[in-house]
């Protein structure tokens, strides 16, 4: 089973992000893999080893490091710790689920009481994340055959799209109007046909959906289009121009509302 990729996030990555790291690294187990980072990075207060020590929690793969440094990785799940991160990274993590969870700091009180207090409510807070998401786990749809798949690319805005989010890993609706220079409800009902396929998988966030390749799309099929994109790079090339005519992404979103 292809694990889940989960986030931690908080401004200086120092105490609540780390604790909440080792900790859900524990209590899931093999399940997910936990990462934590900062906007702002500092160096890992010693109260959080000495807490998760007294708790006999691995402390091993602890290390403070910049949200940046991790832009380009796409996960599961993030979940930022306090309202200052979760203001400040909304475009800087891709995910296809973001939460809110706010905790004291507790590195403005002396000794590791404070430190054992956000433990204790990252521990529930994490039991029940787990309860949920193994409850309402749903099985991913997955390609049925190779007629449906390529009668899925026997269109050709169907087609230009997948060879762009191909090239750009993810694309919003939005981004797709431009690029292919259609209407928003045509994009989207195209987009809805791939996903209904099981070749594509989108993630909300905010007022955007964003698509990106199927997860579990067959290695058959990435490598046809990977065939496809390196032997006709003129089918999109014009396309591919109107996009990066509108910048960046953050560029990209002031352009989109």
């Amino acid at each position: 089973m292809q694990k889940k990729s989960l986030l931690f996030i908080c401004t200086g990555n120092s105490a609540r992000s780390q604790l909440a790291e080792a900790l859900f690294r524990q209590m899931a187990g093999a399940e997910f893999e936990v990462y934590s980072a900062g906007t702002a990075p500092e160096p890992i207060d010693p109260r959080v080893f000495t807490v998760l020590a007294a708790r006999n929690i691995s402390a091993e793969h602890l290390h403070s490091k910049d949200l940046s440094s991790l832009s380009e990785r796409y996960f599961d799940h993030a979940i930022t710790l306090c309202d200052k991160a979760h203001q400040s990274c909304v475009t800087q993590v891709k995910a296809a689920q973001i939460l809110a969870w706010d905790f004291a700091d507790p590195k403005a009180k002396t000794g590791t009481k404070a430190f054992d207090v956000v433990l204790n409510e990252l521990s529930e807070r994490i039991k029940y994340f787990l309860l949920f998401s193994q409850k309402y786990r749903a099985k991913p749809e997955q390609l049925s055959d190779a007629l449906s798949f390529y009668k899925a690319l026997a269109d050709d805005t169907r087609l230009k799209a997948l060879l762009l989010i191909h090239q750009q890993q993810e694309l919003c609706v939005c981004e797709l109007t431009a690029a292919l220079d259609e209407t928003q409800p045509k994009i989207s009902r195209h987009l809805a046909q791939l996903r209904k396929a099981a070749i594509l998988q989108d993630r909300r966030h905010g007022q955007w959906v964003f698509y990106r390749l199927a997860d579990n799309l067959p290695a058959w099929a990435l490598e046809v289009l990977r065939l496809t994109a390196s032997n006709n790079g003129g089918f999109i090339a014009a396309n591919l121009n109107k996009l990066n005519q509108m910048g960046d992404r953050p560029q990209r979103a002031a352009l989109c509302n």
